[in-house]
């Protein structure tokens, strides 16, 4: 066939607009969009939602790196082993037994996988003593993850140095999930202080763990996805708003209310969001993990609470998980959800 075109025309700029007139740039569907996912990313990723039926989650078993926890180092004016520069601690007079450690952290597999979860293993840091916290190494949204930056120094491959953000970013890789963002320059923000509200807000506690660089690199992200994101001043030195905070159904929460500033429990009740206080001196209860709508696994040794979440009819799987509560984290902390249904 005999070209119409002059000679040379095809090396100028005008002739290139004729081709893209022709194949113009294609925006949708959107990155996020199910089809998109399971296309180029092998299935649906992320988290909308912290009720929705859990599906895959990431976990760490504790192992080596508990014994960098020196028994030497026991501090009798707080009652537990601490040391400031290598920032870990245990917060007993009793040092950490690890194998009631391991049974524990067992348990909480076998009970996931009892409800239908699937359960991937991360590895650590030599000398994380806090690996088994996977929540706060990363924040997982609709089609992918944020990797977080750790607050303490200790939660790397060496003293002093971090690294753990290396290890969650294998594993995500590993898998095929698309990293949204890394929290990046000296951005400081952890998994156990997001939370979802609903599918268009979430919240973020602030305290000595996160700063508003960190916060705000999350708020863009978030943005794009069309999500607000509520900033909750948390009281004292509270490091992370699952420690006041836990959406049990769609809309229903478990609160430790005086970790919360009053305006948080009126935009609670704005969303239509119903507040179930823990029972005073269970403060161990809040750390629980929602496995589908209104079912929740729970550290045992809380009945005034789960008498509470049930009257609400939510259930409570109760687990044994005391040991691990010592080192500064409980069931929430130590799962990180990379896939829930919406509902």
């Amino acid at each position: 066939m005999v070209s119409d075109l002059p000679e040379g025309f095809r090396n100028t700029e005008a002739y290139y607009h004729l081709i893209l007139e022709r194949v113009p740039p294609r925006p949708e569907p959107a990155f996020d969009a199910p089809e998109m996912q399971e296309r180029v990313w092998g299935r649906r990723w992320g988290v909308v939602n912290d009720v929705g039926r859990l599906r895959l989650v990431a976990v760490h078993r504790p192992g080596d790196e508990m014994r960098v926890i020196d028994t030497s180092k026991f501090d009798p004016e707080i009652g537990a082993y601490i040391d400031d520069e290598q920032q870990w601690y245990w917060r007993d007079a009793q040092g950490p037994n690890l194998r009631r450690i391991q049974d524990e952290h067992d348990g909480l597999v076998a009970t996931l996988r009892d409800e239908g979860v699937e359960v991937i293993y991360n590895d650590a840091p030599a000398h994380d003593s806090h690996a088994v916290f996977q929540r706060d190494s990363a924040i997982v949204l609709r089609g992918g993850a944020v990797v977080c930056r750790m607050g303490l120094v200790s939660r790397g491959r060496d003293y002093g140095r971090r690294g753990e953000e290396l290890h969650v970013t294998r594993l995500l890789a590993g898998l095929g999930m698309p990293i949204l963002l890394t929290i990046q320059g000296a951005g400081l923000l952890e998994g156990g202080s997001f939370a979802w509200l609903n599918e268009t807000t979430a919240a973020v506690g602030m305290a000595p763990r996160q700063n508003e660089s960190g916060v705000r690199q999350l708020e863009h992200v978030l943005a794009e996805q069309g999500v607000r994101l509520i900033r909750v001043p948390l009281t004292g030195f509270a490091m992370h708003l699952d420690g006041a905070f836990m959406m049990v159904d769609h809309e229903t929460a478990l609160l430790n209310i005086p970790q919360l500033p009053y305006w948080f429990l009126d935009t609670l009740r704005e969303l239509g969001i119903q507040a179930i206080p823990i029972w005073p001196t269970d403060r161990k209860a809040i750390n629980c993990l929602a496995v589908r709508p209104g079912r929740v696994v729970m550290v045992d040794g809380c009945p005034r609470t789960v008498e509470r979440l049930t009257d609400a009819g939510v259930e409570v799987v109760e687990i044994p998980y005391d040991e691990i509560l010592k080192n500064g984290g409980g069931i929430h902390c130590s799962t990180l959800p990379l896939v829930r249904d919406r509902d």
